[in-house]
């Protein structure tokens, strides 16, 4: 059985170390059990934790009135407990490394296999109704051509190459409806 050491009371008044021994005695154990249940404490910091709930009602003056001891105790206990949290929380950074482990490979899902390969097919064929020169035009530029390169490379001018840009991703937008491509 857990007891309070002597040594802390010894500058003590008669009255407040009764009223402490009194509810070590009768709420030590509850406060284990709730601190175990409700706070999410392991069983191995458990009675540290309700030692120090006791710990702060030492250091209250002698003259702290307590109307509800249970309710006063268990406010206490919360407020240790949720600083036991957030200290853990901050010793013990966590590592997103195994976050990568839950990662799936969406070739290794058959519904998306299938799917992706659904999508592909579409924009294929819609870049395949493309007027030649336009299809020939937006192929370099995706390959990652600039205007001014895809023009000195097909003998155009920049501004055809622009107009020809801009009607095959307009005529792609009309083929292709964005929820068919996701």
């Amino acid at each position: 059985m857990a007891c309070v050491h002597p040594l802390l009371f010894r500058d003590l008044a008669p009255a407040k170390r009764a009223r402490i021994v009194e509810w070590f005695e009768t709420w030590r154990k509850p406060l284990c059990a709730w601190l175990r249940r409700r706070a999410s404490v392991p069983v191995s910091d458990v009675d540290d934790l309700t030692q120090e709930v006791f710990l702060r009602l030492l250091r209250y003056c002698d003259d702290t009135a307590v109307a509800n001891p249970q309710g006063y105790l268990f406010r206490i206990a919360a407020n240790v407990a949720n600083e036991w949290r957030e200290r853990a929380r901050v010793r013990h950074r966590h590592d997103d490394v195994w976050l990568d482990e839950l990662q799936i490979d969406p070739c290794k899902q058959p519904e998306n296999a299938t799917r992706s390969e659904d999508r592909d097919r579409m924009v294929q064929a819609a870049v395949q109704s493309l007027p030649s020169r336009q299809r020939e035009v937006l192929l370099l530029h995706v390959d990652g051509l600039t205007y001014k390169q895809i023009a000195h490379t097909k003998s155009l001018t920049y501004r055809i190459v622009l107009r020809d840009l801009t009607k095959a991703y307009s005529s792609l937008r009309l083929q292709l409806k964005i929820e068919d491509v996701l």
